[in-house]
């Protein structure tokens, strides 16, 4: 009998120091644009990455790379790395997304919101209106964001929560953009239609009210 061939031994990953720094400088650039601290079109480079994180270029080069692979992130053939500035037709396309995937989270959560899921998401509603006061644009994206994936965890559905996380982290840089659009002074009117809906057990109303919240104010941009 023929024995198998050896395996080829796995590439050698990077020292674990440089993964340490890799990952720190990942998980807060990705952060950031999620949340809409980094205006669209921005451009960033390895040399001040590198400096305001206080690495060398080799983890933030992987972070880049990272971020550009997830979409996060734009690179031309010529090597420029910046913050997505989608044209319409890609505004209307994440929308979409958005549109499929957060109502279906939303229909296989309601099984689940007992009434301590939907307290928790009446507090977060009500320190939205405190951001809002405010006029705080990256606190509310951040708070409007923690109210969905509050709603979603219970979906049990880790697949869908993470193709919808990348469709937000996709627009991030434009949620930001859309606040200012908008110079919003009020919460947003679904989000007490959502909690009404889980109240009430009503699924296609849940549905309806997701899919509005999550389209609407994107659709305004390309009006």
């Amino acid at each position: 009998m023929k024995r198998p061939a050896p395996l080829s031994p796995l590439p050698r990953g990077p020292e674990p120091a440089a993964s340490v720094a890799h990952d720190r400088v990942y998980r807060a650039l990705r952060t950031r644009i999620l949340h809409g601290e980094i205006p669209p079109g921005e451009p960033l480079t390895l040399r001040g990455i590198a400096a305001s994180f206080e690495v060398s270029m080799t983890p933030a080069r992987e972070a880049l790379r990272r971020l550009v692979a997830e979409g996060a992130l734009t690179m031309t053939a010529s090597g420029r790395v910046s913050t997505p500035d989608p044209t319409n037709e890609r505004i209307e396309e994440l929308a979409a997304l958005r549109a499929l995937l957060e109502p279906e989270l939303a229909s296989r959560a309601l099984p689940r919101a007992h009434g301590a899921l939907i307290e928790r998401l009446q507090a977060i509603n009500n320190s939205l209106s405190e951001v809002v006061a405010k006029q705080d644009a990256i606190g509310y994206i951040r708070t409007n964001l923690e109210f969905h994936r509050t709603l979603y965890l219970r979906a049990q559905a880790p697949a869908i929560l993470a193709m919808t996380e990348t469709v937000w982290l996709q627009l991030g840089p434009t949620m930001r953009k859309l606040y200012a659009h908008r110079s919003r002074s009020e919460v947003p009117q679904h989000h007490r239609t959502i909690i009404a809906a889980l109240r009430a057990g009503d699924e296609p109303g849940l549905r309806l009210a997701v899919r509005a919240d999550v389209t609407q104010g994107l659709r305004m941009l390309v009006a």
